[in-house]
């Protein structure tokens, strides 16, 4: 790899954090935002719907992390098509869409067994009621597991998405033109 494109790969890496930094900052609104509606992180286990035939159920927690993806992951994608990866050989925006939104939700679905990992009490890699407890804000174990996991995911998904999301997507693109 030569030094330029070395450099620009840097620069890519870097304007994809930059995003995903105000991608963040979208994420854990809504998560405050759904669980002040819900009354507050102490009821973030609340069980909404129990898995027929299983012993596992679908917990607030676990709606909070899908919806806060989706909405940061459109923001994401949005910012990221117009400034990270921005090229003039772009493909229609729907066909740099789902494969922007399937490298998402692929980490979203790896997320969303770590974000329960973290905070199901009989896991072990639960975040410890020493420090965190679902009392104050600063020291919920809920936002926590949000922020610990959106930055587990994020490098794959920047891998990903510069190789096939807006690179092979608008060569593939290019080349029918």
């Amino acid at each position: 790899m030569d030094l330029n494109r070395l450099r620009r790969a840097v620069h890519q890496f870097v304007k994809f954090g930059l995003v995903g930094g105000g991608g963040v900052v979208v994420n854990m609104l809504v998560a405050v935002a759904m669980n002040k509606a819900n009354g507050g992180t102490v009821n973030a286990q609340r069980v909404l719907w129990h898995i027929p035939g299983s012993e596992f159920s679908l917990r607030f927690t676990s709606l909070v992390w899908i919806v806060a993806f989706l909405v940061a992951n459109l923001f994401n994608f949005v910012l990221n098509r117009h400034w990270t990866f921005r090229s003039a050989q772009r493909a229609p925006w729907w066909a740099e869409f789902w494969p922007f939104l399937t490298v998402g939700s692929v980490a979203a679905l790896v997320g969303l067994f770590v974000k329960i990992g973290l905070t199901n009490p009989t896991s072990p890699v639960y975040l410890s009621a020493a420090f965190f407890h679902e009392n104050a804000g600063l020291h919920s174990r809920e936002y926590w597991a949000q922020l610990i996991t959106i930055v587990v995911t994020m490098p794959v998904n920047f891998a990903v998405n510069k190789v096939w999301t807006f690179r092979h997507v608008r060569n593939r693109h290019a080349a029918k033109a």
